[in-house]
Protein backbone atom coordinates (compact mmCIF):
# COMPACT_ATOMS: atom_id res chain seq x y z
CA UNK A 1 0.00 0.00 0.00
CA UNK A 2 1.41 3.34 -0.88
CA UNK A 3 1.63 5.97 2.50
CA UNK A 4 -1.42 8.32 1.77
CA UNK A 5 1.22 11.24 3.27
CA UNK A 6 3.66 10.10 0.82
CA UNK A 7 1.58 10.97 -2.57
CA UNK A 8 2.38 14.64 -2.71
CA UNK A 9 6.36 14.05 -2.92
CA UNK A 10 5.59 11.37 -5.41
CA UNK A 11 3.71 13.45 -7.60
CA UNK A 12 6.11 16.29 -7.58
CA UNK A 13 9.06 13.52 -8.39
CA UNK A 14 7.06 12.07 -11.30
CA UNK A 15 6.00 15.68 -12.66
CA UNK A 16 9.97 16.12 -12.69
CA UNK A 17 10.72 13.06 -14.72
CA UNK A 18 7.56 13.37 -17.37
CA UNK A 19 9.16 16.89 -17.89
CA UNK A 20 12.85 15.91 -18.06
CA UNK A 21 13.30 18.28 -15.10
CA UNK A 22 14.64 15.82 -12.52
CA UNK A 23 17.47 17.40 -10.61
CA UNK A 24 21.04 16.24 -9.56
CA UNK A 25 20.64 16.58 -6.24
CA UNK A 26 17.49 15.49 -4.31
CA UNK A 27 17.02 16.27 -0.45
CA UNK A 28 14.71 14.05 1.12
CA UNK A 29 14.29 15.61 4.70
CA UNK A 30 12.65 12.89 6.60
CA UNK A 31 10.62 12.85 9.38
CA UNK A 32 11.66 9.74 11.93
CA UNK A 33 10.14 6.97 10.97
CA UNK A 34 8.13 8.41 8.21
CA UNK A 35 9.23 6.71 5.38
CA UNK A 36 12.42 8.93 3.99
CA UNK A 37 14.30 5.36 2.57
CA UNK A 38 10.90 4.23 0.93
CA UNK A 39 10.80 7.93 -0.79
CA UNK A 40 14.22 7.23 -1.83
CA UNK A 41 14.33 3.60 -2.86
CA UNK A 42 10.91 5.10 -5.13
CA UNK A 43 12.48 8.01 -6.51
CA UNK A 44 15.48 5.94 -7.63
CA UNK A 45 12.57 3.73 -9.75
CA UNK A 46 11.55 6.87 -11.23
CA UNK A 47 14.75 7.40 -12.33
CA UNK A 48 16.05 4.22 -13.81
CA UNK A 49 11.91 2.56 -15.04
CA UNK A 50 12.36 1.95 -18.71
CA UNK A 51 8.82 0.77 -19.19
CA UNK A 52 6.25 2.87 -21.04
CA UNK A 53 4.11 5.19 -19.62
CA UNK A 54 4.19 6.12 -16.00
CA UNK A 55 6.90 5.51 -13.91
CA UNK A 56 7.69 3.53 -11.70
CA UNK A 57 6.09 0.90 -13.98
CA UNK A 58 6.82 -1.88 -11.82
CA UNK A 59 7.31 -4.23 -14.45
CA UNK A 60 10.40 -3.26 -16.32
CA UNK A 61 13.57 -5.01 -15.77
CA UNK A 62 14.74 -0.90 -14.25
CA UNK A 63 11.80 -1.48 -11.44
CA UNK A 64 12.15 -4.98 -10.43
CA UNK A 65 15.78 -5.07 -10.41
CA UNK A 66 15.87 -1.88 -7.99
CA UNK A 67 13.12 -3.56 -5.88
CA UNK A 68 14.88 -6.60 -5.93
CA UNK A 69 18.10 -4.46 -4.94
CA UNK A 70 20.36 -6.04 -7.83
CA UNK A 71 20.06 -2.65 -9.93
CA UNK A 72 23.71 -2.16 -11.29
CA UNK A 73 22.74 1.78 -11.56
CA UNK A 74 21.71 1.94 -8.40
CA UNK A 75 24.31 2.52 -5.52
CA UNK A 76 23.63 2.30 -1.75
CA UNK A 77 25.77 4.28 0.93
CA UNK A 78 24.55 3.61 4.55
CA UNK A 79 26.93 3.33 7.22
CA UNK A 80 28.64 0.30 7.85
CA UNK A 81 29.20 -2.59 10.44
CA UNK A 82 29.81 -0.88 13.67
CA UNK A 83 30.25 2.54 12.48
CA UNK A 84 27.57 5.27 13.01
CA UNK A 85 28.71 7.44 10.12
CA UNK A 86 28.85 7.28 6.36
CA UNK A 87 33.09 7.98 5.66
CA UNK A 88 35.08 9.22 2.65
CA UNK A 89 36.30 6.21 1.57
CA UNK A 90 32.45 5.24 0.88
CA UNK A 91 31.62 8.69 -1.25
CA UNK A 92 34.64 8.15 -3.23
CA UNK A 93 33.44 5.12 -4.32
CA UNK A 94 30.16 6.52 -5.03
CA UNK A 95 31.94 9.24 -6.77
CA UNK A 96 33.82 6.71 -9.13
CA UNK A 97 30.89 4.37 -9.74
CA UNK A 98 28.86 7.37 -10.64
CA UNK A 99 31.45 8.58 -13.43
CA UNK A 100 31.33 5.23 -15.04
CA UNK A 101 29.05 4.52 -18.27
CA UNK A 102 25.39 3.44 -17.61
CA UNK A 103 24.63 -0.07 -17.85
CA UNK A 104 21.13 0.41 -19.03
CA UNK A 105 22.04 3.54 -20.87
CA UNK A 106 19.69 5.73 -18.70
CA UNK A 107 20.05 7.33 -15.25
CA UNK A 108 22.90 6.33 -12.77
CA UNK A 109 21.30 6.85 -8.85
CA UNK A 110 22.97 7.22 -5.54
CA UNK A 111 21.06 6.84 -2.19
CA UNK A 112 22.99 8.47 0.64
CA UNK A 113 21.11 7.41 4.02
CA UNK A 114 20.90 8.93 6.65
CA UNK A 115 22.84 11.86 4.95
CA UNK A 116 23.83 13.70 8.06
CA UNK A 117 25.85 11.28 9.41
CA UNK A 118 28.98 11.73 6.90
CA UNK A 119 31.55 13.04 9.01
CA UNK A 120 33.31 16.04 7.44
CA UNK A 121 35.29 14.40 5.03
CA UNK A 122 32.98 12.74 3.61
CA UNK A 123 30.87 15.57 3.11
CA UNK A 124 33.70 17.87 1.48
CA UNK A 125 34.44 14.44 -1.18
CA UNK A 126 30.49 14.65 -1.79
CA UNK A 127 30.41 18.64 -2.54
CA UNK A 128 33.00 17.64 -5.15
CA UNK A 129 30.74 15.69 -6.94
CA UNK A 130 27.71 17.88 -6.16
CA UNK A 131 29.87 20.85 -8.00
CA UNK A 132 30.07 18.75 -10.98
CA UNK A 133 27.51 16.24 -11.27
CA UNK A 134 28.49 13.52 -14.37
CA UNK A 135 25.32 13.80 -16.96
CA UNK A 136 22.47 11.97 -16.17
CA UNK A 137 22.89 10.92 -12.79
CA UNK A 138 20.89 11.21 -9.51
CA UNK A 139 22.08 11.93 -5.85
CA UNK A 140 19.48 11.18 -3.57
CA UNK A 141 20.31 12.56 0.17
CA UNK A 142 17.92 11.22 3.00
CA UNK A 143 18.39 12.78 5.95
CA UNK A 144 16.32 13.83 9.44
CA UNK A 145 18.72 16.56 10.78
CA UNK A 146 19.82 18.22 7.05
CA UNK A 147 21.13 20.93 9.12
CA UNK A 148 24.22 18.89 10.68
CA UNK A 149 24.93 18.82 6.76
CA UNK A 150 27.14 22.33 5.25
CA UNK A 151 25.21 24.38 3.56
CA UNK A 152 27.42 24.21 0.23
CA UNK A 153 25.53 20.85 0.45
CA UNK A 154 22.36 21.79 1.09
CA UNK A 155 22.06 24.67 -1.52
CA UNK A 156 23.44 22.12 -3.97
CA UNK A 157 20.11 20.05 -3.50
CA UNK A 158 16.48 20.38 -4.47
CA UNK A 159 14.31 19.82 -1.45
CA UNK A 160 11.44 17.34 -1.16
CA UNK A 161 9.85 17.37 3.14
CA UNK A 162 8.20 14.58 4.24
CA UNK A 163 5.77 15.08 6.76
CA UNK A 164 5.02 12.78 9.78
CA UNK A 165 1.98 10.94 9.03
CA UNK A 166 -1.46 11.29 11.43
CA UNK A 167 -1.94 8.67 13.64
CA UNK A 168 -4.75 7.59 11.37
CA UNK A 169 -2.72 7.54 8.52
CA UNK A 170 -0.31 5.80 10.18
CA UNK A 171 -2.63 2.85 11.71
CA UNK A 172 -3.98 2.31 8.36
CA UNK A 173 -0.88 2.01 6.32
CA UNK A 174 0.04 -0.69 9.48
CA UNK A 175 -3.18 -2.67 9.25
CA UNK A 176 -2.99 -2.82 5.59
CA UNK A 177 1.09 -4.20 5.21
CA UNK A 178 0.94 -6.03 8.23
CA UNK A 179 -2.10 -6.69 9.08
CA UNK A 180 -4.40 -6.32 12.38
CA UNK A 181 -2.46 -5.85 16.06
CA UNK A 182 -2.42 -2.96 18.41
CA UNK A 183 -0.44 -0.59 16.18
CA UNK A 184 -2.12 2.20 18.14
CA UNK A 185 -0.10 0.81 21.72
CA UNK A 186 3.10 0.57 19.12
CA UNK A 187 2.76 4.05 17.83
CA UNK A 188 2.23 5.16 21.87
CA UNK A 189 6.05 4.59 22.28
CA UNK A 190 7.58 5.07 19.05
CA UNK A 191 5.33 8.00 17.96
CA UNK A 192 3.80 8.66 14.98
CA UNK A 193 6.82 6.78 12.91
CA UNK A 194 4.86 3.88 10.89
CA UNK A 195 7.65 2.68 9.43
CA UNK A 196 9.75 1.81 12.76
CA UNK A 197 6.33 0.62 14.25
CA UNK A 198 6.59 -2.04 10.86
CA UNK A 199 9.56 -3.55 12.14
CA UNK A 200 8.36 -3.95 15.88
CA UNK A 201 6.33 -6.59 17.61
CA UNK A 202 2.81 -5.46 18.24
CA UNK A 203 2.04 -7.16 20.87
CA UNK A 204 5.90 -7.08 22.95
CA UNK A 205 5.82 -3.11 22.58
CA UNK A 206 2.25 -2.71 24.43
CA UNK A 207 3.30 -4.31 27.01
CA UNK A 208 6.58 -2.60 27.40
CA UNK A 209 4.59 0.74 27.30
CA UNK A 210 1.95 -0.05 29.59
CA UNK A 211 5.11 -1.62 32.08
CA UNK A 212 6.87 1.65 31.47
CA UNK A 213 3.94 4.10 31.64
CA UNK A 214 3.00 2.09 35.53
CA UNK A 215 6.93 2.50 36.85
CA UNK A 216 6.62 6.67 35.49
CA UNK A 217 3.40 7.12 37.47
CA UNK A 218 4.62 5.65 40.71
CA UNK A 219 7.90 7.47 40.51
CA UNK A 220 6.33 11.07 40.11
CA UNK A 221 4.00 9.53 43.03
CA UNK A 222 6.99 8.26 45.47
CA UNK A 223 5.53 5.03 45.49
CA UNK A 224 8.51 3.55 43.54
CA UNK A 225 12.10 3.36 43.99
CA UNK A 226 14.41 5.19 41.76
CA UNK A 227 17.62 3.59 42.12
CA UNK A 228 15.35 -0.47 41.20
CA UNK A 229 13.46 1.16 38.37
CA UNK A 230 16.39 2.85 36.85
CA UNK A 231 18.69 -0.45 36.86
CA UNK A 232 15.73 -2.40 35.60
CA UNK A 233 15.38 -0.12 32.20
CA UNK A 234 19.54 -0.26 32.20
CA UNK A 235 19.18 -3.59 31.87
CA UNK A 236 16.03 -3.84 29.64
CA UNK A 237 14.71 -2.00 26.39
CA UNK A 238 16.34 1.45 27.69
CA UNK A 239 16.09 3.08 24.06
CA UNK A 240 12.77 2.21 23.64
CA UNK A 241 11.61 3.61 27.29
CA UNK A 242 13.48 6.18 26.99
CA UNK A 243 11.32 7.13 23.40
CA UNK A 244 8.15 6.09 25.58
CA UNK A 245 9.30 8.81 28.76
CA UNK A 246 10.17 11.40 26.19
CA UNK A 247 6.66 10.62 24.50
CA UNK A 248 4.64 10.91 27.79
CA UNK A 249 6.38 14.02 29.19
CA UNK A 250 5.05 15.56 25.53
CA UNK A 251 1.94 14.41 25.86
CA UNK A 252 1.54 16.12 29.58
CA UNK A 253 3.13 19.31 28.17
CA UNK A 254 0.17 19.47 25.42
CA UNK A 255 -2.36 18.25 28.38
CA UNK A 256 -1.59 21.51 30.67
CA UNK A 257 -1.09 23.60 27.93
CA UNK A 258 -4.58 22.89 26.64
CA UNK A 259 -5.88 23.11 30.27
CA UNK A 260 -7.93 26.06 31.02
CA UNK A 261 -6.19 28.95 32.55
CA UNK A 262 -3.02 27.41 31.75
CA UNK A 263 -1.21 30.83 30.45
CA UNK A 264 -1.42 32.21 34.05
CA UNK A 265 1.14 29.24 35.53
CA UNK A 266 3.89 29.51 32.83
CA UNK A 267 6.18 31.40 34.86
CA UNK A 268 9.93 32.17 35.62
CA UNK A 269 9.17 29.86 38.88
CA UNK A 270 10.05 26.38 38.79
CA UNK A 271 7.03 25.68 40.44
CA UNK A 272 3.08 25.91 40.60
CA UNK A 273 0.95 27.06 43.38
CA UNK A 274 0.92 25.41 46.30
CA UNK A 275 -2.57 23.71 45.44
CA UNK A 276 -1.57 22.60 42.06
CA UNK A 277 -1.15 18.63 41.62
CA UNK A 278 0.90 18.52 38.69
CA UNK A 279 4.29 18.99 37.25
CA UNK A 280 5.24 23.31 36.23
CA UNK A 281 5.04 23.17 32.72
CA UNK A 282 8.75 24.31 32.48
CA UNK A 283 9.88 21.17 34.14
CA UNK A 284 8.09 19.26 31.77
CA UNK A 285 10.07 20.95 29.02
CA UNK A 286 13.42 20.86 31.14
CA UNK A 287 12.99 17.21 31.78
CA UNK A 288 11.90 16.48 27.95
CA UNK A 289 15.07 18.06 27.08
CA UNK A 290 17.15 15.94 29.64
CA UNK A 291 15.42 12.69 28.52
CA UNK A 292 16.22 13.33 24.92
CA UNK A 293 19.50 14.29 25.44
CA UNK A 294 20.09 11.24 27.06
CA UNK A 295 18.81 9.11 24.16
CA UNK A 296 20.97 10.69 21.58
CA UNK A 297 23.83 9.31 23.67
CA UNK A 298 23.03 5.66 24.62
CA UNK A 299 25.65 4.50 22.14
CA UNK A 300 28.33 6.30 23.91
CA UNK A 301 30.06 4.41 27.20
CA UNK A 302 28.59 6.16 30.35
CA UNK A 303 26.33 4.65 33.82
CA UNK A 304 23.18 4.36 32.06
CA UNK A 305 21.87 3.58 35.43
CA UNK A 306 22.94 6.93 37.32
CA UNK A 307 21.70 8.90 34.21
CA UNK A 308 18.09 7.01 34.70
CA UNK A 309 18.77 7.84 38.63
CA UNK A 310 18.95 11.61 38.28
CA UNK A 311 16.53 11.76 35.45
CA UNK A 312 13.54 10.11 38.02
CA UNK A 313 14.09 12.14 41.07
CA UNK A 314 13.95 15.06 38.84
CA UNK A 315 10.42 13.82 37.72
CA UNK A 316 9.46 12.91 41.50
CA UNK A 317 11.33 16.37 42.75
CA UNK A 318 13.77 15.12 44.95
CA UNK A 319 17.52 15.56 45.10
CA UNK A 320 20.00 14.06 42.76
CA UNK A 321 22.60 11.28 44.44
CA UNK A 322 26.05 13.19 45.35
Amino acid sequence: MIPKWLEPCMASLRAARETDRMPHALMIHDSPGAGGDWLAEWAASVALCIGPGEAPCGKCIGCVRVANNQHPDLIRVHPVDDSKQIRIEQVRELAAELALTSHQGGYKVGILSPADTMNRFAANALLKTLEEPPPRTLLILVATQPSRLPATILSRCQKLRVRAPTRAESLEWLQATRGAGDWNGVLDVLGDAPFLAAEADPKAIPALAHETRRALEEIEAGAADPVATAERWARSEPALRLRYFENWLTERIHRQAAGPGQSAEIRASAHLSHNASVLNIRRLFELTDAVRDLRSTLDVPLNRSLALEVLFRRLAGRKSPG
